[in-house]
């Protein structure tokens, strides 16, 4: 797959060398094209501005900003028919909701990229889990939830997704992102804030009276 990257932090590193790895064709593009390149000298890809990784992801284009910079990068750039990924997560201090009361990141970043098939996912861990090969916890694979609406962008994050050794799960249309995005405030907040093991606050499926 033809795989760009919109970013060169963290994100950026850790779930674009697991796609390099296993073989995409993965280009990184940032505002700071020496810091792109090195990354891309990291993890085995190419590097070059923003817009020229908007158009090698033909297949995908993950967005890897800080929330604070996503809608203006998007709305700089031509995404158009692009399967965007959005794994930014607007939690601002006090792990507070910064888009409470109003459209959830992800649909104001597809606001801001007309044409843009927009998928949330990646949202709900930190970096250095996307580094782990692969991220399974007592033989469980790490699952990661999806929010969008259009079937072949899902179909190709889906594919993503299980390159990471992760099993993909269905969270609905992009409406539903706004509770994505929540539960990533509130996980972080129990894990930072409170130093408490989030995973534990919910039962297994076998116990969950559904």
């Amino acid at each position: 797959m033809r795989i760009g990257i919109i970013g060169a932090g963290a994100m950026a590193e850790g779930l674009g060398g697991q796609w390099a790895r296993v073989g995409h064709d993965v280009f990184v593009g940032g505002r700071d094209e020496g810091r792109a390149t090195a990354l891309a000298a990291r993890i085995g890809a190419r590097a070059g501005s923003l817009g020229e990784a908007a158009r090698h992801g033909t297949d995908a284009v993950l967005l890897a900003v800080p929330y604070a910079a996503a809608v203006e990068v998007v709305s700089s750039l031509d995404l158009g028919g692009r399967a965007l990924v959005d794994c930014t997560n607007p939690v601002g201090p006090g792990f507070r909701l910064e888009t409470a009361g109003g459209p959830s990141a992800a649909e104001r970043i597809a606001a801001a990229a007309p044409g843009a098939r927009v998928v949330k996912a990646f949202n709900l861990c930190h970096e250095s889990v996307w580094r782990l090969t692969p991220p399974v916890f007592d033989g469980r694979p790490l699952a990661v939830p999806l929010c969008g609406d259009d079937t072949g962008a899902l179909e190709a994050v889906r594919r993503l997704v299980r390159d990471l050794g992760c099993a993909p799960v269905n969270g609905g249309g992009l409406d539903r992102a706004a509770l994505l995005e929540a539960t990533a405030a509130f996980l972080i907040g129990l894990w930072v804030g409170e130093g408490a093991d989030a995973q534990a606050i919910a039962p297994p499926r076998e116990y969950a009276g559904i």
